[in-house]
């Protein structure tokens, strides 16, 4: 069993509007991270992430998630599945707060916005 206390949270300013609080485990199959959205990420564009499979989960607030043929609104509650190769954005209603978790292990370098 690892415990990361929240203390130990390494802080990320992904852009202007995104905050991330990554969970450092030191596991190469599974990662987790707290996501702040305040307006859109990316701000232009999509991300995609060509190795990992991401689930999201809507702690608090509301907003789209977006790809390149639809907008779809989600709620505090709601289950995103984001597949390898998926194009996506997040738009903030607000403060979108999000726990994300990715298989494998996400690293920024596979994180690509087009």
């Amino acid at each position: 069993m690892i415990i990361i206390q929240s203390s130990q949270a390494k802080k990320v300013q992904a852009s202007a509007s995104t905050t991330i609080w990554e969970f450092v485990m030191g596991e190469k199959d599974i990662s987790g991270a707290i996501t702040q959205i305040n307006g859109r990420y990316p701000k232009i564009g999509f991300a995609v992430n060509d190795v990992c499979k991401e689930i999201a989960f809507v702690v608090s607030d509301s907003g789209h998630v977006v790809t390149p043929t639809q907008k779809r609104p989600i709620h505090v509650g709601d289950l995103i599945f984001i597949n390898k190769g998926d194009s996506f954005a997040w738009e903030a209603n607000g403060s979108l707060t999000l726990f994300m978790a990715t298989t494998p292990k996400f690293d920024p370098k596979q994180h690509k916005i087009v």
